[in-house]
C-alpha cells in the first residue's frame, strides 16, 4: 500500500492568531481541504492518515467528506500529534504499522503545503521502488555562504545545494526503525522528516520539486497563495478554478 501520512497537529505560533494556519479559509475552503483532494484523487494513494489534535477531527471529517477521501474510503483515521513534527510522525507511523506492512510505502506531506501536485506524489512512490525514501527538492537560487562571529569564511557549492520540501516518502519498516533508534530524546532535535533516515544510512533518491509548493507559514504566504486562487491556474497537473 501507499499511505499518505498528514500532518495537521502544528499549532501555527509563527502565523499567530487562534485559528492553526491549516485550517484557515483560502477561496472558500480551509487550506487543508487543497491537499487532501489531491492525495484523494491520485489513483497510487491507498490509505490517509491524518496527525491531528482531537478537537479538530470533525471538521477535518467534513473537509474529507467534501473532497472525496471519506467516500473514497481513503481516510482510515488520525494520530496523536507528538511534541515536534517529528513525533508527529513516529505517532502516526505507529498507528500505520497496525495496518499496513513494512514494505507499504508512507508519503509524509503537511496540511499547509496545499499546492502539492500529483506529478510529485507520483514521482516520490516511484523513486522508493528503488531506493529507501524519496526527499522532494529545488534547487537554491541565492549564494550562500559560511559565516562564523559575524564574519564570511567561506562560499559553498551553489551547485551541490539544495531545498528540502515536502512530501517525503520512505519504505514504512526501514524509516520507524530509523525514527525509533532516536527515541526518546534525539528526536526532538529533529528539523526535517528526512533527517532520521539519512542518519540511519538509508538510501534516499531526490525527486524535483516545484516552486509553488511552499509552506504556509505566514500570513504573507497565505496571502500569495489567495492571490494563487484568485486566477486560473494551471502548473503541471495542479489546477486551481
Amino acid at each position: 500500500m501507499n499511505i499518505a501520512l498528514i500532518l495537521a497537529g502544528g499549532t501555527g505560533s509563527r502565523f499567530g492568531g487562534d485559528i492553526p494556519k491549516q485550517y484557515l479559509e483560502a477561496a472558500g475552503k480551509p487550506v487543508i481541504a487543497y491537499c487532501l483532494k489531491t492525495f484523494a484523487e491520485h489513483e497510487k494513494i491507498d490509505k490517509i492518515q491524518i496527525v491531528a489534535d482531537e478537537e479538530w477531527r470533525p471538521f477535518i471529517q467534513e473537509c474529507a467528506k467534501a473532497e472525496g477521501a471519506e467516500s473514497c474510503g481513503k481516510l482510515h483515521g488520525f494520530s496523536v500529534p507528538g511534541k515536534n513534527r517529528q513525533l508527529s510522525i513516529w505517532n502516526g507511523l505507529k498507528d500505520i504499522l497496525e495496518y499496513g506492512g513494512e514494505e507499504d510505502i508512507v508519503i509524509v506531506h503537511d496540511a499547509a503545503r496545499p499546492l502539492v501536485s500529483k506529478r510529485i506524489i507520483s514521482d516520490c512512490l516511484e523513486a522508493c521502488r528503488e531506493h529507501d525514501g524519496a526527499l522532494t527538492t529545488i534547487p537554491v537560487k541565492d549564494t550562500v555562504y559560511y559565516g562564523r562571529d559575524g564574519k564570511i569564511e567561506s562560499l559553498l557549492d551553489r551547485d551541490r545545494l539544495m531545498a528540502g520540501q515536502a512530501p517525503e516518502a520512505f519504505r514504512a519498516g526501514p524509516y520507524y526503525r530509523a525514527n525509533e533508534r532516536l527515541l526518546p530524546d534525539k528526536i526532538l532535535q529533529i528539523n526535517g522528516s528526512t533527517e532520521p533516515a539519512v542518519l540511519a544510512g538509508l538510501d534516499i533518491a531526490c525527486v524535483a520539486g516545484e516552486e509553488r509548493n511552499f509552506k504556509i507559514t505566514t500570513r504573507e504566504d497565505l496571502a500569495r497563495f489567495e492571490q494563487i486562487l484568485r486566477g486560473y491556474c494551471v502548473a503541471d497537473d495542479f489546477i486551481v478554478n
